[in-house]
């Protein structure tokens, strides 16, 4: 049986590009949250940095995780977050202990 996989995405707007980007992210959970396997996924914004987000997501396994990643809507953000970024898209998986 798989473990559950939890994801931390961090991403770091440049500036006067914030709001753009958390547009862009906000579009993402909708869609997100109706894939097959999809746990958590929630969007954060730092209250010290308001340049920095942070989704915290939850797949069932990392077959899901794999599905996620190439889905319509991930592939847009993906082709144009980059000119939004201040440094690379930061993606770690983890497993709960």
């Amino acid at each position: 049986m798989s473990e559950p996989i939890t994801i931390v995405a961090r991403f770091r707007a440049k500036a006067g590009r914030e709001a753009r980007l958390r547009q862009l992210l906000q579009g993402l959970i909708e869609p997100t949250r109706a894939e097959a396997g999809c746990l958590l996924y929630d969007l954060h914004q730092s209250q010290s940095d308001p340049a920095q987000f942070l989704f915290y997501e939850i797949w069932k396994c990392a077959a899901d995780v794999d599905a996620h990643f190439q889905t319509p809507h991930l592939q847009a953000m993906l082709q144009v977050v980059p000119e939004l970024l201040e440094e690379p898209l930061d993606v770690t998986r983890w497993t709960r202990l």
